[in-house]
């Protein structure tokens, strides 16, 4: 492959190498990291209030909640191969600066509908910008145990500005209206701006190859069609919607793998995404962030709705999961460099499942905020242990030239994930929430004389029961008693299919991803290839 390494500051680094200022470097990416990492969770808070305020149905609250992972999903890998061709730090300038407006449309959003339109046109900046920061790690920390550090950094700090976006959020809220939990990132936008335009170097190992600009389009109908069908799949009025979005994904599918077998400089080169060290990694990293997502989304629901925390302490029960993220990512570094990929993953998910065990086995009406904080702890352990081997691995599989691909799919791994999860999670929980309140209602002795529209409103969302609540004071205890009933039936099936698709991904990395003798021989075989590769492409052009 041919490629471009014009720059007069900070130079690709060589092996095990670290580019000169490296801490300003990192620490800017970081912060430009934490423009994207922040909206994803921060309006997890915010839902129960911003039900009440739109009177919105639990699936205008779970396309709020994923609509920013879906515009940075469906993104990512399209950007990413942009900002490998044209400039990665002007890809992160213009992410950062498109946060602005998309903060500013979600903050003051005059209906549901606009809300979810900003969230999604904020999820697009943050595809401009969060995958271009892993790129530029790959691009300018050698191979070893620097760049391991580093990445673990990222990843560590980043999950844990995730997991503090709720905190923040629930501060807010004491204060201000819902709104106040998007317009916050605006400050943190202008000095990530400064310090990216200041700090991080420009044109670093870019590739000189055209863009499969097709292949951009294709992946992000694939992506997004997929992840609005699991939305609607629960809509009983949407079905034939849902159906359509999921026979549309499945056809842009075909024709975007017949796409990069075909293009000349493939958008997702397929031969690197067979390497064991990338695919299992991906899907890996595919549950393990997804895990997070899905039980920040439920749970912060459940902590407001059943357990009736204010904003701010169910912003403040998720803080233990951010501080053993950021305490455990150092040590998982060194277990990887230790241990192999393949051990760090496992050890990860065996903290993420008793996570999720905890969740369905505690998590009921009138506990204590120890079981609450213990199954947050647990989380953020594995998430800790597991974020960093599932980044490692795909950056170490590809030509630094495709460093967009990795770190594309990297995020793909944290934004697909949580946007599958929070959207099967909250369809599950709408299902068995809307099911629960039908029952309750049909056993109720004057079941036939209730309006359509009180039962319409009752099975909407809790924040539907809570209007017929106000709205009929005389019954608001039956009313209240009977959607926090109906949520818990709802969040069981949630926390299940959790621990089920974390079973499967471990037996995933169990059987097939390589142990660590056989991972570090595949990579630098890896390695010399993409080398030979580069060599007899420049000598042929």
């Amino acid at each position: 492959m041919a490629s471009s390494t014009n720059s007069s500051t900070p130079t690709a680094a060589s092996a095990s190498a670290e580019p000169a200022q490296a801490k300003l470097i990192l620490a800017s990416l970081i912060v430009v990291a934490a423009v994207a990492n922040l909206p994803l969770a921060m309006a997890n808070v915010a839902l129960p209030s911003i039900g009440a305020y739109f009177n919105a149905s639990q699936t205008q609250l779970n396309l709020v909640a994923v609509s920013y992972s879906l515009g940075l999903a469906c993104s990512v890998l399209w950007l990413g191969a942009l900002g490998d061709r044209y400039g990665r730090k002007l890809m992160l300038l213009l992410g950062v600066g498109l946060a602005m407006p998309s903060a500013l449309i979600s903050g003051f959003a005059p209906s549901i509908q606009m809300l979810i339109v900003g969230r999604l046109m904020g999820g697009f900046a943050a595809g401009m910008a969060y995958p271009t920061t892993l790129a530029l790690i790959t691009a300018l920390w050698g191979p070893g145990p620097g760049r391991t550090r580093a990445i673990a950094l990222w990843a560590a700090i980043g999950g844990a500005i995730s997991v503090s976006g709720p905190l923040l959020s629930g501060l807010l809220l004491q204060f201000f209206d819902w709104g106040s939990v998007f317009l916050i990132v605006l400050p943190l936008a202008v000095l990530a701006f400064f310090m990216a335009f200041k700090f991080v170097p420009a044109h670093i190992n870019e590739t000189t190859e055209s863009v499969d600009n097709l292949g951009g389009i294709l992946s992000l109908v694939l992506i997004g069609s997929f992840v609005l069908a699991l939305n609607f799949l629960p809509v009983p009025d949407a079905r034939t919607l849902a159906v359509g979005l999921l026979i549309l994904s499945a056809i842009a599918t075909v024709f975007f793998v017949l796409r990069q077998r075909r293009a000349k400089n493939p958008l997702y080169d397929l031969k690197v995404a067979s390497r064991p060290t990338f695919w299992v990694a991906a899907v890996a990293g595919i549950i393990v962030f997804g895990s997070l997502m899905g039980a920040m989304f439920i749970g912060q629901q459940f902590l407001q709705d059943v357990l009736g925390y204010s904003t701010l302490n169910a912003g403040l029960a998720v803080v233990p999961a951010g501080i053993f993220m950021i305490m455990v990512a150092p040590r998982s570094a060194k277990i990887v460099e230790e241990r192999g990929s393949r051990f760090t993953l496992l050890a990860g998910y065996v903290f993420i499942v008793l996570g999720f065990v905890a969740m369905l086995l505690l998590w009921n009406e009138g506990i204590s905020y120890l079981y609450v904080g213990l199954a947050y702890s647990l989380v953020g352990i594995g998430i800790g242990l597991a974020g960093t081997p599932a980044s490692r691995s795909l950056t170490g599989s590809v030509p630094v030239t495709r460093a967009g691909m990795a770190s594309g799919t990297a995020d793909l791994q944290r934004d697909l994930g949580g946007a599958m999860f929070q959207s099967f999670f909250g369809a599950l929980l709408a299902a068995g929430y809307a099911a629960a309140i039908a029952t309750a209602l049909a056993g109720y002795p004057d079941s036939a004389e209730i309006p359509a529209s009180v039962t319409s409103s009752l099975e909407m969302s809790y924040a539907g029961a809570q209007s017929m609540a106000a709205q009929y004071p005389q019954y608001a205890t039956e009313i209240t008693t009977a959607a926090k009933a109906a949520f818990l039936a709802g969040d069981q099936y949630a926390y299940l299919a959790g621990i089920i698709a974390v079973l499967l991904g471990a037996a995933l990395v169990f059987f097939v991803f390589p142990r660590r003798d056989e991972e570090r021989q595949l990579l630098v075989e890896f390695h010399k290839e993409d080398i030979a590769a580069a060599d007899s492409q420049s000598a042929a052009s």
